[in-house]
């Protein structure tokens, strides 16, 4: 017969694996998502004959969101520049396509924020290379 430490052990690595498989769906819906948006835009680009700066940079963000879901899917963890990249390619997209940025001070805030963010990315991977992390170190941290 268990014991109630079995039990609970058991009880715990079943809800492991329901969380972990509704992961997995969820990146399947993302990535689906994704395809479909990026799908309906390459199909609204063969429509009108015209390709700008801003559907290629929208392209290149779908491009990203792929990639995070199969890091995503592989590692099973998120590195934290890959948002931090599509938030950067966002920004330039929306300064270069949207006419309420042509006030001088709203580009200057929306390149400042590309730049802050350039930072936290070099800060993150500094971070990273600095103190890489051990598997000890990872190991408490998947069991937190």
């Amino acid at each position: 017969m268990a014991t109630r430490l079995e039990l609970a052990l058991l009880s715990a690595r079943g809800v492991g694996k329901g969380i972990r498989l509704l992961e997995y769906v969820g990146l399947v819906i993302v990535l689906a998502a994704t395809l479909l948006a990026g799908g309906h835009e390459v199909w609204r680009m063969f429509s009108s004959g015209k390709v700008g700066i801003s559907d290629l940079l929208l392209l290149f963000m779908y491009l990203e969101m792929v990639s995070m879901v199969e890091t995503y899917w592989r590692m099973g963890k998120l590195p934290v520049r890959m948002p931090l990249y599509i938030a950067m390619v966002g920004i330039a997209r929306h300064l270069m396509a949207d006419s309420s940025y042509h006030d001088p001070w709203l580009m200057i805030a929306g390149a400042g924020a590309i730049v802050l963010l350039a930072v936290g990315v070099f800060i993150v991977r500094y971070g990273h290379l600095r103190f890489p992390y051990t598997q000890a170190s990872e190991e408490a941290t998947d069991r937190e």
